[in-house]
């Protein structure tokens, strides 16, 4: 027996996209500036787009004692659900930083990231979709969190 798994990830040329979508990438490369990583030397920003129109953003910051740190997708959710429990997010939108050069365009959330975005979508009954800004200025967008992470675990 096998299982297929197909992923499905649009590219854009930034100039390509709505103004929204263009609006939403700029608040994470701006939550970038207040990150904390100088252990990985990667800074992340993102930003939530939620129903009622709000964004709420969030950035990596690390502890030197690893893993007590948090991922930009992390933060930026709890933050909503701290703040917005009752408002859907519709988008999040990421962007990175990294101190060093890299030879991937792209980073998609972690594992972990994936899995509270994913455990959301389902609370909510409603996609998330994900913007991820390309260091060579494309931007890769889902439909949803199953894109990245097929096979997460649900109740």
């Amino acid at each position: 027996m096998k299982i297929k798994v197909e992923s499905e990830i649009t590219v854009f040329e930034e100039n390509q996209l709505a103004d929204d979508k263009r609006e939403l990438i700029t608040h994470a490369e701006k939550a970038i500036n207040n990150a904390y990583y100088p252990y990985s030397g990667f800074g992340v920003g993102a930003a939530i787009r939620l129903k009622s129109g709000k964004i709420v953003i969030g950035n990596n910051q690390e502890n030197a004692a690893f893993p007590s740190g948090l991922c930009a997708e992390r933060v930026a959710a709890f933050a909503v659900k701290a703040q917005f429990p009752n408002d859907d997010i519709t988008e999040i939108a990421i962007a990175i930083k990294p101190s060093k050069p890299v030879e991937f365009d792209f980073a998609p959330p972690c594992g972990a990231c994936l899995q509270v975005l994913s455990d959301i979508e389902t609370r909510q009954k409603n996609k998330i979709s994900i913007l991820i800004k390309g260091k060579m200025g494309r931007i890769y967008t889902t439909y949803s969190t199953k894109a990245f992470l097929p096979f997460s675990f649900e109740f």
